[in-house]
């Protein structure tokens, strides 16, 4: 099938690696132009070196507001358009609650919340002025429900949830399908500790009725169907790719 995407300008946050990094492979193999931004500069690049020379990279800080701020009008001085933004970046602090200073929550919400609020209102803004458009936000299972040690986390994806029903509403209209995607356990370098520890990886791996942790691969397909123009009835919807982790009792 025939996706769309030849031409079309995708932005992709944390995208120097793991889910990111698959994400905006694939997407320029399906012929997009993607812009490629995170922090690091020389992950990006080798990124970029895969790219069949449809990747561009940009560097931004997604706790830097002003950092946050330019990187839409540096994808337009390139490129004239964005039509579509899947917002990926973020962290995931860990730690106990009793012990975890405010500064950690601000971290959180400011990289996982704050900042892809602002990539969605300046890229989504000009959607609307170009006809149309999409962003795919990318929360996580701990969104949907709790997980002890990861309560900042848990938070701020569970706010990505609700900012992406309450703005596909808002946006329906204006043509700009806004939709989640909430992954569970993927082998990428943020799950190091536990694929590199058997025992931990066991237990892990225990609680998935697919009976394994999914390759970042994975996630490509729905990614690219998201942020294609062929679901344009797609909207304020939340994707689970978990391996049936969060549907069992």
């Amino acid at each position: 099938m025939d996706l769309g995407l030849r031409d079309t300008v995708v932005l992709v946050t944390g995208a120097s690696r793991g889910l990111g990094a698959a994400m905006a492979l694939e997407l320029a193999r399906e012929g997009a132009t993607v812009v490629a931004a995170a922090r690091s500069k020389d992950s990006l690049a080798e990124v970029a070196a895969h790219g069949e020379g449809r990747i561009s990279t940009a560097t931004v800080d997604m706790r830097d507001e002003d950092s946050v701020r330019a990187l839409v009008p540096e994808v337009l001085a390139r490129h004239g358009r964005v039509d579509a933004l899947v917002n990926n970046a973020g962290i995931a602090p860990a730690g106990k609650f009793a012990d975890q200073d405010p500064a950690v929550w601000k971290d959180a919400m400011s990289v996982n919340v704050l900042a892809p609020m602002m990539l969605a209102q300046a890229a989504g803004v000009r959607m609307i002025e170009q006809g149309g458009g999409r962003i795919v936000n990318v929360a996580s299972t701990t969104g949907l429900r709790g997980k002890p040690f990861l309560v900042p986390y848990s938070t701020s994806k569970g706010a990505v949830v609700r900012f992406t029903e309450a703005l596909a509403a808002e946006w329906a209209a204006k043509n700009v399908q806004v939709n989640c995607i909430a992954p569970g356990a993927f082998v990428t370098e943020a799950q190091k500790a536990v694929t590199q520890s058997p025992d931990l990886l066991a237990k892990r791996v225990a609680k998935i009725p697919a009976g394994r942790m999914a390759d970042p691969s994975e996630i490509v397909p729905l990614t690219c169907l998201l942020v294609s123009p062929r679901s344009p009835f797609t909207t304020g919807a939340v994707f689970v790719v978990d391996g049936g982790e969060s549907g069992k009792l």
